[in-house]
């Protein structure tokens, strides 16, 4: 007989096509995880993994027994979920924090999930502002957060990357820059970007409004904004342009606001964030309900698979 942790190791590495990355992902050892895959290899009698000292490829009955495993054992583990979910009693309310465009369509699939999961759980939706982003959550306003990362806070737990995805230069209609194909990170110090009001993270306002171009010029700052409202309306009046997610442009689409390619500038990412301690069953079963569809997914929307299968998180 076949043990599970066999195929999740299987499985794991099948994902990752890397013995250490799957060894991360499992919370084992990599000797233990090459082990657990030989083991099985064994049991089948055949190779499943192409080994070298520069890649792991899968070979084609590892390619087949992959496809027929996966969908087998993601139902296992939602049936496990449900099990636990029933047992710790997911009903009431669950509230949901969300920072604008992290709220995307692979949000939805994650919310219609946890719905058909838990259908005695009411989902109450809370938007947040870039102002004040972790407030709500601080202050149990929601009991979960979807927002744009780096949350870099010892109090708070970054759990699973939903969506990752590149950035564009919103710039006003009538900008020089609005005809242009594309633009640079160093094209930033040509105008000014905005600062942000009250109590946001400074680490988190730089990563997505720089104060300095990769080469060194500074990037000035002008109108302090609170809200993505505000920022839109100060960028479509002429008074600076602003990096933002890819996804803005589809969301937020105007006619006196043009959204520009940025290829050099780091992609975006969107993660579930809760308080250290504060994982309730009902957000512990959102967050599970996250891995799956991600899984199911292929990774994160927009990138390539990376581990997001735990719901302990890093902080």
């Amino acid at each position: 007989m076949v043990d599970l942790r066999e195929i999740e190791a299987f499985l794991a590495v099948a994902d990752e096509l890397h013995f250490g990355r799957a060894a991360d992902r499992l919370q084992i050892s990599q000797p233990r995880t090459s082990q657990v895959v030989r083991t099985l290899e064994r049991r089948i009698g055949a190779p499943l993994f192409v080994r070298s000292s520069r890649r792991v490829e899968l070979t084609p009955l590892g390619e087949q027994l992959r496809g027929e495993l996966e969908p087998a054992y993601e139902q296992l583990r939602a049936g496990i979920s449900r099990a636990k979910a029933s047992v710790r009693g997911v009903e009431g309310l669950l509230k949901v924090g969300f920072l604008g465009t992290a709220a995307n369509e692979l949000t939805q699939k994650i919310l219609t999930t946890f719905r058909v999961r838990h259908p005695a759980c009411e989902v109450a939706m809370t938007e947040t502002h870039f102002a004040d982003h972790l407030g709500p959550l601080r202050r149990g306003e929601v009991d979960i957060l979807i927002t744009r990362l780096p949350v870099e806070e010892p109090d708070l737990v970054v759990g699973p990357v939903l969506v990752r995805e590149p950035r564009v230069l919103a710039v006003g209609a009538d900008h020089p820059f609005a005809g242009r194909e594309q633009v640079r990170m160093e094209d930033l110090a040509r105008d000014k970007v905005f600062a942000v009001a009250t109590s946001a993270p400074d680490y988190w306002w730089d990563f997505h409004v720089p104060p300095a171009t990769p080469g060194g010029a500074v990037i000035e700052r002008g109108a302090q904004v609170a809200t993505f409202q505000e920022l839109l309306a100060l960028i479509a009046s002429g008074q600076g342009i602003s990096p933002v997610a890819e996804s803005v442009a589809r969301y937020y689409g105007r006619p006196d606001i043009v959204y520009i390619p940025l290829p050099d500038a780091p992609d975006t990412e969107v993660a579930l964030v809760w308080r250290a301690g504060g994982l309730t069953a009902r957000a512990e079963a959102l967050t599970q309900a996250a891995v799956d569809v991600i899984r199911a997914n292929g990774g994160p929307a927009g990138g390539p698979a990376e581990e997001s299968s735990g719901v302990s998180g890093t902080t």
